[in-house]
């Protein structure tokens, strides 16, 4: 995985979930492992700040982890506390990323 950094602000969706909107600088990868492993970092970092699933079902034929990562798509997590802004922000290690739910984008 090339080292880097992604960041997105997380906006809440009211009765569907959440998507992200990634900061101009992020780089998300393109090769589907790391594609996948970011996704499980971020859904690790949103389980941890308290996020849980929305009892709207995903789609999975729309709802993929690309159109996640470049904010195209409306995943079934809602917020532990509504109407707070929050980022998740990730390091592209190589090997495996980490991310967390943070305040800000920094």
């Amino acid at each position: 995985m090339t080292a880097g950094r992604y960041v997105a602000r997380i906006v809440e969706v009211p009765d569907h979930g959440i998507k992200l909107e990634p900061a101009e600088s992020s780089a998300a990868p393109q090769e589907p492992t790391e594609v996948n492993l970011l996704g499980m970092a971020i859904a690790l970092a949103l389980g941890a700040a308290g996020y849980r699933h929305h009892t709207e079902q995903r789609d999975p034929e729309l709802q993929t982890l690309d159109t996640l990562l470049s904010g195209d798509a409306v995943m079934p997590w809602k917020p532990a506390e509504a109407g707070s802004t929050a980022y998740v922000v990730c390091e592209l290690n190589d090997g495996r990323p980490t991310c967390e739910v943070r305040p800000t984008a920094e």
